[in-house]
């Protein structure tokens, strides 16, 4: 498998592009000050949340008892990252996107913002955090986003025949769950689908997980930035694999 840290190593087309006009994109867009003006509210919130936490536990907070501004500064998508996401909905134009682990909705807006036609679904097993986020989307006037309370396994039995075009998973950070999230997700995918799993190296776990992804045959490109891990299905080309530095 190939193996690049920037675009010059690169030789397929398909990811050339993708990472000079969009990973290495440097425009100014001015949906960014939408996301910096959301997540400005979140950190100036003075609410606190009882959080019910579904995933493997936070590595930040002792309590269920989490304060809004906190949870935003600790454990939601750092400003860089947003805007990578963004850029990857603006740059692929996907039609139907899914979140898994939506919590404050950091992510959520970026997704919505990068492609206002596409319909967004985002999934938070927290009712509390699914109802303050649901109220906090619709104040930012994110029309073509929907928050669903549910755990990942309802949410997917519900929707069994419901395909996506990108998926961002950031809900939980175990290697059984995540590659149940991949199997559920391989009967989901289209043509060019692209799956984001957020912290690959967390821990040895979610390496483990990542790394049987990567090998899986359904898998025709994998990125390794890192943090994410991005792998895409695209029928008729090379199994490639590229590692590439943010």
């Amino acid at each position: 498998m190939l193996r690049s840290t920037n675009q010059h190593g690169v030789h397929s087309p398909f990811v050339y592009d993708l990472v000079t006009r969009c990973f290495y994109d440097t425009t100014a867009y001015p949906q960014y000050k939408d996301l910096d003006l959301y997540r400005k509210q979140l950190h100036d919130s003075k609410e606190i949340l009882f959080v019910t936490d579904h995933g493997s536990g936070s590595r930040i907070f002792r309590s269920d008892e989490r304060p809004v501004a906190a949870i935003a500064k600790h454990a939601g998508i750092v400003r860089k990252r947003q805007r990578l996401l963004f850029r990857l909905v603006q740059y692929l134009q996907p039609h139907t996107v899914l979140e898994l682990g939506t919590s404050l909705g950091l992510g959520t807006i970026a997704l919505g913002l990068g492609n206002p036609t596409a319909e967004v679904h985002t999934v938070e097993g927290c009712p509390v955090t699914a109802k303050y986020t649901s109220e906090a989307l619709k104040k930012a006037r994110l029309h073509n986003a929907r928050v669903h309370t549910a755990v990942f396994e309802d949410f997917f039995s519900k929707t069994p025949h419901t395909t996506f075009d990108l998926v961002y998973i950031d809900g939980s950070h175990s290697q059984e769950q995540t590659l149940q999230n991949f199997q559920q997700l391989l009967n989901r995918k289209k043509e060019g689908t692209l799956l984001i799993f957020d912290d690959i190296y967390l821990n040895p776990s979610m390496t483990e997980a990542w790394r049987a992804i990567v090998h899986r045959p359904e898998v025709s490109v994998s990125i390794d930035t890192f943090q994410w891990g991005l792998v895409f299905f695209r029928s008729g080309q090379k199994k490639e694999h590229f590692t590439i530095r943010l």
